[in-house]
């Protein structure tokens, strides 16, 4: 390299060729730091906070306005809410005893 190379690349990167800091210059680095710290976490606190009042009201919000859908779905019957059926489901599967054979007179392939 030459010379004048060189100077451009000190000045173009002339932040990492600075000195090391003193004492009083990392001890206000870590304070500075871990107030940024501090306020950065205080403000996910806050935007938290914010969220779920949000979603609070926004539920809210739609189980007033669907009051009345679920008030003609319960008027409909006892499909809703779903009621425990009586007898026995084994895994959705139903068995019926019929003596009338297919109409087909044949089983099904």
């Amino acid at each position: 390299m030459t010379t004048e190379e060189q100077m451009k690349f000190s000045q173009r990167y002339a932040r990492f060729n600075t000195q090391p800091q003193s004492l009083l210059g990392k001890v206000l680095t870590l304070v500075l730091g871990a107030a940024f710290l501090v306020l950065a976490f205080m403000f996910s606190l806050v935007a938290l906070a914010v969220v779920a009042v949000g979603g609070t009201l926004l539920w809210g919000w739609l189980w007033w306005k669907t009051r009345a859908i679920r008030k003609q779905m319960r008027e409909q019957g006892p499909g809703f809410p779903p009621q425990p059926t009586e007898g026995n489901i084994i895994d959705g599967e139903v068995i019926r005893d019929t003596d009338a054979p297919p109409q087909s007179g044949r089983l099904l392939r």
